[in-house]
């Protein structure tokens, strides 16, 4: 049979768009791409090509790409044809079930991880957005308020480990963070009905431990523009998660920038927003326990 005509521009959209979606990967992880490049053994140049769409990558090629940012090769693929919905994240949640919960996916899916099943999120708020946007200042001043611990859940993850966080990515990767940081979260909750939280900025791209959060906690994104972020994190000492190899304030911003775009569709998915910009810390505390207290589990409680 001769080929059809559109075969070829389909092939192409899907390079296209595979192309994309590992460039948003990328920067949702604050991954550079010389860094990735490194990470998976391949030139930073084809990887450039790979992220224009003008590459025809080996499924090996894939698989290291997909290893290096901890995310499943059929959901990195998934998507990319012309006509077809994305569900790389219902794959990367199947991709963590042993073979007995895969028996009992459909169900698992629909009863807890699209939200039909009862939350029980009792009186636990968990604090999201990118580093600098008052997670651990705001946090803090709410869990007094609140009467309640506040957690900063990296923490949690560094004792668990028994090191720093930059320690475990450089020995275990994103993908060994990412399980310490999942079995540091059901320990808080499991632990504590009343609590506040603080995540670190990347918790929004793991689907399964940032499905937990939704489902076990009322999560709040704290919101801010990138000057602010940057500001802040400057004050702060530490640039992650920005290029570590940026030669200047301006390709850090523009690192930034990226991260942000990238990551606010996922950041959205938070119960509620506060938006920090512009304005004082005293304000945005107030703005983030006015809107705490308007959740129904905080109604009755004491003030």
């Amino acid at each position: 049979m001769p080929d059809s005509p559109n075969r070829y521009d389909d092939g192409q959209v899907f390079l296209s768009r595979l192309g994309e979606k590992l460039r948003l990967l990328r920067a949702q992880r604050g991954t550079t791409r010389r860094r990735l490049a490194e990470q998976a053994d391949i030139s930073d140049r084809y990887l450039a090509k790979l992220e224009g769409g003008s590459a025809n990558p080996s499924i090996a090629v894939l698989r290291r790409i997909a290893d290096v940012i901890d995310f499943p090769l059929e959901a990195l693929v998934a998507g990319c044809q012309p006509g077809t919905p994305d569900p790389s994240s219902a794959i990367q949640l199947l991709s963590r079930l042993d073979d007995d919960r895969l028996s009992q996916a459909e169900s698992l899916i629909k009863d807890t991880l699209t939200g039909t099943a009862i939350s029980d999120r009792a009186r636990r708020v968990s604090l999201i957005g990118l580093r600098g946007a008052g997670k651990s200042t705001l946090g803090l001043r709410l869990a007094e308020a609140e009467s309640c611990p506040f957690i900063e859940l990296n923490s949690v993850v560094e004792d668990a480990y028994g090191a720093a966080i930059g320690e475990l990515m450089a020995f275990s990767g994103q993908a060994g963070y990412r399980r310490y940081e999942r079995r540091a979260l059901m320990d808080v909750i499991t632990e504590h009905e009343h609590i506040v939280i603080a995540t670190g900025g990347g918790i929004a791209t793991d689907a399964e431990t940032f499905s937990i959060l939704l489902e076990r906690t009322h999560c709040v994104w704290l919101k801010a523009r990138p000057e602010e972020h940057m500001e802040r994190v400057v004050g702060q000492g530490d640039m992650r998660p920005m290029a570590d190899n940026a030669s200047d304030n301006t390709e850090a911003m523009d690192d930034l920038r990226a991260i942000l775009a990238a990551r606010e569709p996922l950041y959205r998915k938070a119960e509620l927003t506060v938006d920090t910009a512009g304005r004082t810390e005293d304000q945005s505390y107030g703005d983030l326990r006015t809107s705490v207290r308007s959740i129904s589990e905080f109604n009755s409680s004491p003030t």
